[in-house]
């Protein structure tokens, strides 16, 4: 099965420990033995980690006299730290909103249903009206 590039990334991402092996790369080159050595598992189940982390992109492998090293790659780690900042100005501004709205509990003001702490409408299901998202199946108040 051929995963979208930033799919991979984000599933081998998943893993603690594979986000641990990356981490450990970073500062580094490293043998299969010398990344195996802080995990309570076995080499073979390290092996099967960095094999997810080679599908992704994440690291590259190669032999150097009788090791195996295993080598970061930034590049897909850049992509994805890319596609994240494409979302970053919608969260900074919800989180915004979010602490006007507990500033405004804080302080005692009362916040009318269907607006939020800077006065705006609140929509929970696109192109209704907050009224019309708080009935129940089909029946307003």
């Amino acid at each position: 099965m051929n995963l979208d590039p930033l799919d991979a990334v984000f599933g081998a991402l998943a893993d603690p420990t594979r986000r641990a092996i990356l981490a450990r790369l970073a500062d580094g080159d490293r043998s299969v033995g010398e990344l195996t050595a802080p995990f309570a598992m076995s080499q073979p189940a390290i092996s099967r980690h960095l094999k997810v982390l080679e599908a992704a992109g994440l690291i590259s492998r190669q032999r150097r006299a009788t090791a195996r090293l295993s080598h970061l790659e930034a590049a897909p780690l850049r992509d994805a730290t890319v596609w994240l900042a494409r979302y970053q100005a919608d969260w900074e501004e919800s989180h915004a909103r979010l602490d006007e709205l507990l500033a405004a509990l804080l302080a005692g003001r009362d916040i009318p249903a269907g607006r939020d702490a800077t006065d705006h409408e609140v929509r929970t299901d696109p192109g209704k009206t907050p009224r019309q998202s708080r009935s129940r199946k089909g029946k307003s108040r």
